[in-house]
Parts: structure tokens; C-alpha cells; sequence
């Protein structure tokens, strides 16, 4: 079976190692490649959002909407769950979904740059809807404000072939977005 044929075969028959991968104890290893991870994906979020804030309100700084992280404080529940089962949840499924699941079919269907370039079209554009809110230069914002993230992350799992570190890297993200959440 070639490397195409195993890639695509049919969706039902992938169990969830088969797209993590195999675990290996290497956890040590996973943690310091996953804050390494974070090191270089996560800095580009601000200038990103600086430039989106140029590119489409006219100014560095965006509007605070109430639904941005630190327009908004959450409720005890809300930070009960977030830390409990959301961060446990979300972020390994996006890992899985789009590094593990759909960038490799899609380049094996066409060329890398195609696959890095849809997948970090709509893994960004997913996170225009956390929180969504009916304005489209906040859509507009948003989406600009995360796609070269979203790239550096597909890129560097174009190389790593990994996703434990990513889980890594990624509960890390949302760990500092939940904070920005928290007035202590």
C-alpha cells in the first residue's frame, strides 16, 4: 500500500493513535520541543494583530468589544470549566483535526504550499467564531490576527510530524488567553 493509499483510506477505519501517532515516553522531550513550539509560533500573534489593527481599523490598538479576552471577565463556572474539561478538550482536537487529520490529506491530494494554505485558511477562520461577534471588522480582525500564526504552527508541523508537543504548545496558547480572562 503506498503512502497516498494509507493516507486516504477510508476515515472510519483511522483510530485516534493513528492520527497522534505512536506515544512513546517522551515526555521530557515532548514538553521542551512544545515550549519551543510556543516560543516561535505564539510572538506572532502581536505584531499580527497590530497589523490588522492598522490594516483595518486605522490604528494600532482594536476596538474592546466586550467578547475580546481582556474586555470580559468570566464567571466561577465558566473558569471551573474552562480549566476542567475545555482546555483538556479543545486543544488537542484542533491539533488533531488540522495538523493530524486534514493537512496530511490534503497535501498528499496536492501540493504542500495548497494544504499549508487551506489549513491555516480555516483554522484561522475558526477562530473568528470564539467569540463570535456581528461586525465584520472584528471578523476581519480576528482572522488576520491568527492566520500567520496558524501557518508558523502548520509549518512546523511539517517538520516535526508530531502532535504531542503541539498539544504542548497549544494548551500553553489557550492557558495565557484563559488568564487574560481572569481579574484578580
Amino acid at each position: 500500500m503506498s503512502c497516498a493509499d494509507e493516507v486516504l483510506r477510508a476515515p472510519g477505519r483511522h483510530s485516534l493513535r493513528d492520527l497522534i501517532g505512536r506515544i512513546r515516553l517522551r515526555w521530557g522531550h515532548d514538553l521542551f520541543l512544545g515550549a519551543g513550539i510556543l516560543c516561535l509560533a505564539f510572538p506572532f500573534f502581536i505584531p499580527a494583530a497590530r497589523v490588522a489593527s492598522w490594516l483595518v481599523y486605522g490604528g494600532l490598538q482594536p476596538l474592546a468589544f466586550p467578547g475580546l479576552d481582556t474586555g470580559r471577565v468570566l464567571p466561577l463556572w465558566a473558569i471551573v470549566y474552562t480549566f476542567g474539561i475545555w482546555l483538556l478538550i479543545w486543544s488537542p482536537t484542533e491539533e488533531v483535526t488540522y495538523q493530524g487529520y486534514v493537512l496530511p490529506r490534503i497535501e498528499v491530494l496536492s501540493q504542500r504550499w495548497i494544504a499549508v494554505s487551506i489549513v491555516s485558511f480555516w483554522w484561522a477562520l475558526q477562530h473568528v467564531f470564539l467569540p463570535f461577534i456581528l461586525d465584520w471588522k472584528y471578523v476581519a480582525w480576528r482572522f488576520l490576527a491568527f492566520l500567520p500564526s496558524m501557518i508558523v504552527l502548520t509549518l512546523l508541523y511539517l517538520r516535526i510530524r508530531r502532535l504531542p508537543p503541539f498539544f504542548v504548545a497549544h494548551w500553553s496558547m489557550d492557558t495565557i488567553a484563559i488568564f487574560m480572562t481572569l481579574k484578580l
